[in-house]
């Protein structure tokens, strides 16, 4: 090796190391195989279920009563549990998610207030519990399928069941328990998904029956048994099984649930299946079945007799019911390819009008564009359910917020009511079907559900405003030390960011994977393809991720660590744009070897300039010496370079990451003449220095203005350094500025 070889690489290394003593490497490009659970023969490294996959199945048969006149249910269940793992059990975990309410018990209101010099009274009682009510399961036995006693232990919202012999592999247990809580009045807490609501003008309440009987925990290959208690904000995690429930109710109340009717002739009016009948044939409006004047007619009197609904639910992972004498009901048909559905809503006449109007379409827009971007839905109902403030989810059915005030809404109270039913219909989809941890990660529901009900939102209702990369400026410009990254377990996320964590900067992700990096032909081909690997599943992160790059031939390696595993934001700096014009002048040297100078159109400039008045600076383009061919004996036509570079403008632009997250660089370019140009540069340009990159670029035109991210396509959290020469931002990104500060 020459001692000139020698010199050139210690300069190399000499010049790595002086670089990484101030700019560290941070290896933004190198595989997230150490952050995701490894592949194996139940989870490919294609992202795909694996021939040996397993998970459990648990069968229901319920039979519960609700009594009115003192707000409980009790209920008595069978259980059959199918042990499809590779595993001997030698015990079994139950959820008991009602016992959160209970005194004592780890809550939200410690956590969510804090007392101050003014505060208002329910924000007293959650911190408080000052006016206390009964609450949580009472067990009054479980036994095994001869009838002789199990033991049991409670943990706070978790019951162990100690089996006598353990539950081998391949086979299945039964068990039958019975229960009984109180149905706690909704007002009492923050994020209630269940319970009471009373309305004091008629004396009447609208149940909500949701986590209402206790259910088996997921026994999994990547965790063993789900074993995080339910604090209110994770939700759940449950096995699929078929159901076979009876709800015994008020005689005057109607029952809206997940699964089929099975007993419609016994338990609805002549008039009410007919119908129900043609509202099965009517594709293009609602039908009512159970008009306002009928509803408030059954308001005014309270049965002391009882009835008996029975439903059918075929693999689902959830039930859930409503029951209420204050009922309107009205009903459509959604022909989707495979299936057709029935869309219902049930809400009080303190929904009307504008549930009426918009509750059942909003279900039929939900089924279309959700069928469409993933599979068709493939259940027979679809529920909407009016209630006060939450939007809540639960196989076939859900309980949504958004009422008018004195028949009265705003445009933006309807647009939120219109979305939240989206949306909790959406969640059928994610994670009823397609069955992540809720528990363990919040944001494959969420921020998954969301990116469709976004585009639901935007294709069925775009003068409604939707998500896009300006709304998540806000929280990813805000304080490091307390946000989080999107893998995030759900409950350990501060919850004034969760919402922006879990359900937007996913949504945001998702949106500028599809839009901008992947491409919406080919992303929407490995959306689809995720959803239909992983329906009736339990998929992980790094399920999701690993299709994602299957189905694309993309490496997204680098966008997954970014977005999902650091707090970093998109701030691109355009530093500099430096322009010179190529004009030939042929000088003689010794050798008489061309050289071209470019010339001068303005004067030479020593500091760096802010705008193009000055005009292009030179440089000397040389002829290529031979050495510089090494072995090659054929040579580039060194004419035909300087011709076609003749008379062009070559733009030197130099971009800075000041956010940390790399992303694809969009470049718009305005010239003289009005015209415009956009070029997009990949992330990949960013592979070789993380901290700065110079491209260079020939325009036949002059250029006027240079933008980085012109569209807002990749959440820029400050526009104001995006343009060369300067300009002043935009006062629609000033508005986000000013929210956040």
């Amino acid at each position: 090796m020459s001692k000139k070889i020698v010199f050139f690489f210690s300069l190399i290394l000499f010049t790595t190391v002086m670089l990484a003593q101030t700019r560290p490497w941070q290896g933004k490009f190198e595989p997230i195989d150490n952050m995701i659970t490894p592949p194996n023969s139940y989870r490919t490294a294609s992202g795909a279920p694996g021939k040996a996959y397993w998970q459990q199945r648990a069968d229901y048969k319920i039979k519960a009563t609700l009594d009115e006149a003192n707000n409980t249910i009790s209920g008595e269940e069978t259980i059959t549990y199918h042990n499809n793992s590779p595993d001997d059990l030698s015990y079994i975990w139950i959820q008991l998610e009602q016992n959160v309410n209970k005194k004592g018990n780890e809550d939200f209101g410690a956590f969510f207030n804090s007392i101050k010099d003014s505060i208002n009274t329910r924000q007293m009682q959650l911190l408080t519990r000052a006016i206390d009510f009964p609450a949580g399961y009472t067990i009054k036995y479980i036994k095994d399928a001869n009838g002789n006693p199990m033991t049991s232990f409670v943990n706070n919202t978790m019951m162990k069941v100690v089996l006598k012999e353990p539950l081998k592999s391949g086979t299945s247990l039964s068990f039958s328990m019975a229960w009984s809580y109180p149905v706690t009045d909704r007002s009492m807490f923050f994020l209630s998904r269940e319970g009471y609501e009373y309305f004091p003008g008629d004396d009447n309440a609208v149940y909500l029956i949701a986590h209402w009987f206790p259910r088996m925990a997921v026994y999994n290959d990547t965790e063993g048994w789900q074993n995080q208690q339910f604090q209110r904000l994770g939700e759940f995690a449950l096995e699929f099984g078929d159901y076979e429930v009876e709800i015994t109710v008020p005689e005057d109340h109607i029952v809206a649930s997940t699964g089929s009717l099975l007993n419609g002739s016994a338990v609805l009016s002549r008039a009410q299946q007919e119908r129900l009948k043609e509202a099965a044939e009517s594709f293009d409006k609602p039908v009512m079945i159970i008009t306002k004047e009928e509803a408030e007619s059954n308001e005014k009197t309270k049965s002391t007799k009882q009835r008996t609904w029975k439903f059918s639910a075929t693999n689902v992972r959830d039930f859930a019911f409503a029951s209420s004498r204050k009922f309107i009901w009205d009903a459509q048909a959604v022909k989707l390819p495979t299936n057709t559905i029935m869309a219902m809503s049930f809400y009080p006449k303190e929904g009307l009008p504008v549930w009426k109007e918009e509750s059942t379409k909003a279900i039929k827009n939900a089924l279309e564009v959700y069928s469409e971007a993933t599979f068709d839905y493939p259940y027979p109902v679809a529920i909407s359910v009016n209630t006060s403030n939450i939007g809540m989810e639960f196989p076939m059915i859900s309980f949504n917020g958004g009422r008018p005030k004195n028949g009265k809404i705003s445009d933006r109270a309807k647009a939120g009511m219109i979305g939240t039913i989206i949306h909790e219909v959406g969640h059928n989809w994610f994670p009823m079907i397609v069955s992540s941890d809720e528990r363990k990660w919040m944001w494959m529901d969420e921020g998954l559900n969301t990116f469709i009900h976004q585009r639901t939102v935007a294709e069925r209702y775009p003068q409604f405003r939707s998500t896009t990369p300006k709304s998540i400026v806000p929280f990813m410009s805000g304080d490091k030390n307390i946000l989080r990254p999107i893998m995030t377990t759900s409950d350990n996320e501060i919850l004034t960011q969760f919402g922006n964590n879990f359900y937007m900067k996913p949504t945001v992700g998702l949106q500028m994977l599809r839009n901008s990096i992947i491409g919406p032909e080919l992303f929407d081909q490995a959306f689809k393809e995720y959803s239909n690997r992983w329906k009736y599943k339990h998929p992980n992160p790094a399920d999701l991720f690993r299709t994602l790059e299957d189905a694309t031939a993309v490496d997204l390696d680098w966008f997954f660590r970014g977005w999902f595993f650091t707090t970093d934001n998109v701030d691109m700096e355009l530093t500099d744009v430096k322009w010179f014009r190529v004009n030939e002048e042929e000088l003689n040297t010794k050798d008489q070897k061309k050289t071209v100078k470019l010339k001068i159109e303005g004067e030479n400039i020593s500091e760096k300039a802010k705008d193009f008045s000055s005009g292009p600076e030179s440089i000397t383009m040389t002829s290529t010496p031979d050495t510089s061919y090494g072995g090659f004996l054929s040579r580039m036509d060194e004419p035909e370079l300087r011709k076609q570079l003749s008379g062009k403008n070559i733009y030197v632009v130099t971009i800075k990451n000041l956010g940390g997250l790399v992303m694809p660089v969009t470049i718009e370019w305005i010239f003289t003449d009005g015209s415009k140009e956009i070029e997009t540069l990949p992330a990949q340009v960013w592979r070789g220095n993380e901290y700065e990159i110079k491209r260079t670029f020939i325009k036949e035109k002059e250029v006027s203005q240079v933008n980085l991210d012109p569209n807002f396509e990749f959440a820029d959290t400050d526009m104001r350094n995006n343009s060369f020469p300067k300009v002043e931002v935009p006062s629609e990104f000033d508005a986000f500025k000013s929210k956040q500060q």
